[in-house]
């Protein structure tokens, strides 16, 4: 009896996608090899890692135009909800739009709830939709270490728009904007923060503030929140990019403003592009992400070193 059952439930570890079996996964779309090649990169084993870099050294960069999109903002702010309400809104248009949500992890066991699936139970179920959350792992600047080389995989896989949804803790959240072209800071309003306009730090790094759950019966706060960041947004120098942050309010359970700022965001890739800051941006970003991974692995590898 005891041989029986053994024979039925031993457990049989999964094996790994070889590098062929990734690179003909991620060339045709494979949402699954695509997960599969993320989780290989979030590993502590330095072969599996190495494993993704000798991919996206071996994939073509993508031929189709990608835009990256950070979004930021206070826990409780609406991050979740406004990127189901966006991505749905993109998914019907035909775009293949891609979200990396970076969860907290937990400074006691390492560990990480990983719920914006969950939350985005909408998006989550459209074809042209992927949606990947990340432990932070402890990592500052509200994203983590291999963000950008998931950027890269979801671009690689065919993704048109992808989605960066940090951590959400504040005034730390700089790294993101290493990470993508359009930075995205949702706001709330009556919440005293809007007193705070002319401090320094994120805001001055964001390409558009959104004042979110605008709903019926808080529109008349979101005008004036809006018009306090407009002036204080005159404030701060002009943007490297030449472009002029936007002020935008919108309700993404009622579906009120969305439209609005997929179109602020088609306006700035469109001047950005025609002025040559994407390209110049990535460049720059491209050098800050190999230094960074530089140091990761030199650590990584005096640490494990008897």
């Amino acid at each position: 009896m005891a041989n029986t059952f053994n024979k039925k439930y031993t457990y049989q570890p999964i094996n790994k996608p070889n590098l062929k079996e990734l690179y003909n996964g991620i060339k045709t779309g494979n949402k699954t090899v695509l997960s599969q090649a993320i989780t290989l990169l979030e590993s502590k084993n330095q072969k599996d890692r190495e494993l993704i870099y000798q991919l996206i050294k071996k994939l073509p960069a993508p031929s189709h135009k990608t835009i990256r999109i950070g979004i930021t903002g206070s826990p409780g702010v609406g991050k979740s909800t406004f990127i189901e309400s966006i991505g749905s809104f993109l998914c019907k248009k035909d775009y293949k739009v891609a979200v990396l949500a970076i969860d907290p992890s937990s400074e006691k066991t390492g560990g990480s709830i990983l719920g914006d699936k969950t939350r985005m139970e909408n998006l989550s179920t459209m074809k042209n939709a992927f949606i990947r959350p990340t432990p932070s792992k402890g990592q500052l600047g509200g994203v983590a270490q291999t963000s950008h080389e998931a950027i890269l995989l979801c671009e690689m896989a065919g993704f048109e728009i992808i989605l960066v949804e940090t951590v959400g803790v504040g005034q730390s959240e700089t790294h993101v904007k290493e990470l993508v072209d359009f930075f995205l800071l949702l706001m709330l309003a009556g919440a005293g923060d809007e007193l705070q306009g002319i401090k320094r730090g994120i805001m001055e790094l964001a390409d558009t503030i959104l004042i979110t759950k605008s709903d019926e019966g808080n529109e008349l706060n979101a005008k004036k929140a809006k018009l306090n960041y407009q002036n204080a947004l005159h404030l701060f120098p002009a943007n490297e990019n030449k472009w002029m942050p936007k002020v935008l309010t919108c309700s993404s359970l009622e579906n009120k403003g969305i439209n609005q700022v997929w179109d602020v965001i088609q306006d700035f890739e469109e001047k950005a592009t025609k002025n040559g800051w994407i390209k110049k941006n990535r460049s720059s970003q491209n050098r800050f992400w190999f230094h960074q991974t530089l140091q990761n692995f030199i650590k990584n590898k005096f640490y494990t070193s008897p």
